[in-house]
């Protein structure tokens, strides 16, 4: 401060050393008033549609904040930016997961990614997250919540991200190497699904991707082999829907496995349950997609 006042007290006195001649520059001689006003500060918000090298963080601090360009090498992508309104965005803190305000955000993230990607990402290798602003940015403003897209190398035995080039925007509006197809499911000794290699339809499989189940809110994640009723049904109706065959038949055609995301993502606001069909002799080598009966017969063993 001391040495800016010296600078403006040396000007003032070369000014007095000019008499009456014109201050330079066109100055009216008054140097208070001659400077650029500061603007208002402006809160960060990340953009939509950007990638990013890092993987996906529920809190997005301004200093890791590093988009890439999508051609580029990234493991994340966001396909939606949106904001905390009413209570929400009066809060101390940004929502938290399992609240009713962050649950509506999932929501939000969860339409526009299907917008984004040309269908429910539940329906590819894909996985959905919802991140939120530091706790300085928070406190300084930011009321936004991203939403983020990752491709994994499979979403059946906890698969890994993918480093990968180009977007996903529209990826999914026709068949591709992203969609959830058919699989050669193998079993424990205890009679568990133990893994799901995905492989070609027209090679010999025992199981296949029928759809999404959409389960309640209310419904609570399965604990206990009693609360998979619920979620077997679902997914009985989404399989005979695919295969078209009658709902009142399809537990005499088919096995069926349903696949919530993890207890974390359930407690987000993610409801989407995958559903499988399987037969542990199936030696299908098509897609049983609008088969109907004839495809996929009554099971009198």
């Amino acid at each position: 401060m001391r040495r800016w006042m010296t600078v403006l007290a040396l000007a003032g006195a070369v000014g007095l050393g000019l008499g009456g001649c014109a201050a330079p520059g066109g100055s009216d001689g008054d140097l208070t008033d001659d400077w650029a006003r500061v603007g208002e500060p402006k809160i960060f918000s990340p953009k939509a549609e950007t990638c990013h090298a890092a993987d996906f963080s529920e809190t997005v601090y301004l200093s890791s904040y590093l988009p890439v360009d999508c051609p580029i090498s990234h493991r994340l992508e966001t396909v939606h930016v949106g904001a905390f309104t009413g209570a929400a965005a009066n809060a101390a803190a940004p929502p938290a997961r399992g609240s009713a305000e962050f649950a509506k955000a999932y929501s939000e993230c969860d339409g526009k990614a299907r917008e984004f990607l040309g269908a429910d990402w539940r329906t590819g290798r894909l996985w959905l997250g919802v991140a939120t602003p530091s706790p300085n940015g928070w406190t300084g403003g930011a009321r936004w919540f991203r939403c983020d897209v990752t491709e994994l190398s499979n979403v059946e035995d906890n698969g890994d991200v993918v480093t990968r080039t180009g977007t996903l925007k529209g990826t999914l509006r026709a068949p591709g190497p992203l969609h959830l197809g058919c699989y050669a499911a193998t079993l424990t000794r205890t009679g568990n699904i133990d893994r799901m290699p995905a492989l070609d339809c027209g090679k010999r499989h025992n199981s296949e991707f029928t759809g999404v189940w959409r389960a309640p809110a209310g419904l609570k994640y399965p604990s206990a082999e009693r609360d998979w009723a619920a979620f077997y049904d679902g997914c009985y109706r989404a399989t005979a829907r695919y295969v078209e065959v009658p709902q009142n038949s399809i537990r005499f055609r088919t096995g069926i496995m349903a696949l919530p995301g993890g207890p974390e993502d359930w407690q987000a606001g993610n409801r989407g349950v995958r559903c499988y069909l399987w037969i542990s002799d199936g030696k299908f080598t098509r897609s049983l997609r609008d088969a109907g009966p004839g495809g996929l017969p009554m099971r009198t063993g």
